[in-house]
Order: structure tokens, then sequence, then C-alpha cells
């Protein structure tokens, strides 16, 4: 076999590997960013932004036993500097009487965000967490949980 017939086959076995790829790809269903809940407060941090679902992570567990004490951890990996750095994280709840459960503020630019904390919830629900950025982007991660036994009864 000549150099240039070897090349040839090469090429079309290159081509025929390309194509069955491609045609793999879109037969792939696509993978949607997560609807956003029906919160006032989330949809006015918007103000038609949408928000990139990538380098922020919200970690809750998919079943809470009691919604009075649920594990949240928010990260999102930096380095942020020379370029754009976070001004803030808002935490949003579907179903709590106050939708707007915390907001972690960052004055000064930090290398990366690590928070750990405990929120409660009044039953099984989406959270939302938005991250805002100094030159107006915004970041977002959800959550959904199920949670046995609801907190905030008392409107708290």
């Amino acid at each position: 076999m000549s150099a240039h017939a070897a090349l040839s086959t090469l090429t079309r076995r290159r081509l025929l590997q390309g194509t069955a790829a491609l045609a793999l790809v879109h037969a792939l269903p696509s993978v949607a960013a997560p609807e956003m809940p029906d919160i006032p407060l989330l949809a006015e941090l918007h103000a038609g932004r949408t928000p990139r679902w990538e380098r922020l992570r919200l970690d809750l567990p998919a079943l809470a036993d009691n919604g009075q004490t649920v594990p949240l951890k928010l990260t999102m990996s930096g380095p942020f500097s020379p370029g754009p750095t976070v001004q803030a994280i808002h935490l949003f709840s579907e179903k709590n009487p106050v939708p707007d459960m915390a907001v972690f503020e960052f004055p000064v630019p930090i290398e990366k965000i690590e928070i750990d904390s405990r929120v409660r919830l009044a039953g099984s629900q989406k959270v939302v967490a938005v991250a805002v950025m100094s030159d107006g982007a915004l970041y977002a991660a959800a959550a959904d949980v199920v949670v046995t036994i609801a907190a905030c009864l008392d409107g708290s």
C-alpha cells in the first residue's frame, strides 16, 4: 500500500469517526438550565439578565429529615482578579415565608468562596443561589430538597 493510499484510508476513518460523533451529539437530549421558581425578589434581582449556570455551586441534601436545620454549602471557585469579582451571593427559597433567606456580601475581592451554613425550610422546595459579579453578570445554582418535617410554621 502506498503512502498516499494509507493517508487516504486514515483520513476516511477520521472523517467517519467525526461524522458518527456529530450524529451522536444531535441524538442526545440537550441539558437545559434549571427552571427558576416564581419569586418576585428573584425576578427583581435578575432585572432582565440571564444568569449563567456555572462556577457557582449549591449543595443541599436531596432529602432533609428536619426542615429546622438543613445543611447548605455554597462554593464559587476563583481566582477572580484581575477580572470581575463577586459582590454578593443571594439565597432564595421557593416556599419559605421570607423568600430571601440570606445575602452574603464581599466588599473585598477574595480568592474563592466557601460558605457552610444551615437553613430552615418550610417544606419541599427549590432553593436558588445567585452570585452578582462586579461587572453585573449573574451566576446561579439551584437545588431541589424534599423536607419530611417542615420548619417556618410560625412565619419566620
